[in-house]
């Protein structure tokens, strides 16, 4: 049996990695500057998790939803405790897209309504209706494609308003910073008055901080920056530092019942036990003051380089724009400089979403070799 081959690869085949670097099978180095996919937060082989994982897998690594697990518990009340999100109820499921699908699924029964307003260029997940909800019509199938959804751009305001005055719109879903997008923000402004007329017009709010949650941006969700409290935020990614963990936090006006919500591997014990270890270390190692600290140090010497365009984002995710298209340079970082970049669906940007444990040190190790390979350009 062959694999389903829906991924263009890069040549490196890494077996080992230790906090912000990953070795591959030929003992190259390698400056790991993506996360694979803002997913690593507190470091590769962190030793706290490891252990807290081991001990977890040791007593008991999964039983189902059907019985009583108290480190659901103890999660969630850590969870509020280190984010400040205190009127909301947790879900645990396994990914980002699932933990989209919940939250426009919740949104929908709270209000009885069905349509959802998305953003240009957003990214929520590649599943039924968090891919509908997505603006890559590439990754769209003709069964998603029934989903009512429309996009608008950022920062228009009447154009939210005019939607919403239609009645029938279930929920708004925003991305503080965009991830694949391109790590475009919207204006303070812009999202203070959404979240007004979302409440005006009884639609849910659903914040997704699948990529920028978890501290990435320097807050512990992105969305803190605007002051606002939407009525479902979304994680993932970060929340496990590669085991596969997803979150939905839900506003208490949203009421439970039975069988409103489920899933097999959500909340396993395993699951939890990675989570608590990601929200020990975060505390216990400054990681959200770093991010900003690391982060306003690549901003200041990305702005210094001429042919760097744009400098996107906040925290730990970041962008970098130029006037050509990046495929080349991001092979030559990886190639001859031993560095992971990511790409975005901006073809002229380079993501840079690295563990939240990176020093000012691997930032310059980075520009130097930027620096190289922009003289050749």
């Amino acid at each position: 049996m062959n694999l389903f081959d829906v991924y263009p690869l890069y040549e490196v085949t890494p077996n080992k990695a230790k906090d912000v670097f990953v070795f591959d099978e030929n003992q190259n180095k390698y400056l790991d500057l993506y996360g694979g996919h803002a997913v690593i937060s507190i470091g590769h082989g962190n030793k706290y998790y490891i252990k807290s994982i081991v001990d977890q897998i040791n007593k008991i690594g999964f039983y189902s939803n059907a019985i009583k697990n108290p480190l659901q518990n103890e999660l969630a009340v850590k969870l509020a405790n280190a984010s400040n999100c205190n009127n909301y109820s947790l879900f645990m499921c396994s990914s980002g897209a699932e933990a989209n699908e919940n939250a426009i699924k919740l949104a929908s029964f709270y209000n009885n309504k069905s349509r959802i307003i998305s953003f240009k260029n957003a990214f929520h997940g590649r599943t039924s209706a968090a891919v509908a909800a997505t603006d890559n019509p590439n990754i769209v199938a003709p069964i998603n494609s029934q989903q009512k959804v429309t996009f608008l751009p950022f920062n228009e305001i009447d154009k939210v308003k005019i939607e919403l005055e239609k009645n029938d719109v279930s929920s708004v879903i925003f991305e503080s910073i965009q991830g694949v997008g391109g790590l475009d923000q919207p204006d303070k402004e812009f999202i203070n008055n959404l979240y007004k007329l979302c409440k005006k017009y009884d639609v849910c709010l659903i914040a997704d901080e699948v990529q920028s949650g978890f501290g990435r941006s320097g807050d512990f969700f992105g969305f803190q920056k605007f002051k606002i409290e939407p009525d479902i935020i979304t994680l993932a990614k970060g929340m496990g530092n590669g085991f596969p963990v997803g979150g939905v936090l839900i506003n208490r006006k949203i009421k439970p019942k039975y069988g409103m919500l489920g899933t097999t591997y959500g909340g396993n014990h395993l699951a939890c036990a990675a989570s608590l270890s990601v929200l020990h270390q975060i505390k216990e190692n400054n990681l959200m003051e770093n991010a900003k600290v690391v982060g306003d140090y690549f901003i200041n010497k990305a702005k210094k380089i001429d042919k760097i365009k744009n400098v996107k984002g906040r925290g730990l995710m970041l962008g970098l724009e130029f006037d050509f298209e990046v495929a080349e340079l991001r092979k030559k970082l990886i190639y001859d400089h031993k560095i992971f970049t990511g790409g975005s669906s901006n073809k002229k940007l380079i993501r840079i979403l690295p563990p939240l444990t990176i020093k000012k040190e691997h930032i310059d190790i980075f520009f130097k070799a930027l620096k190289i390979e922009l003289k050749k350009h």
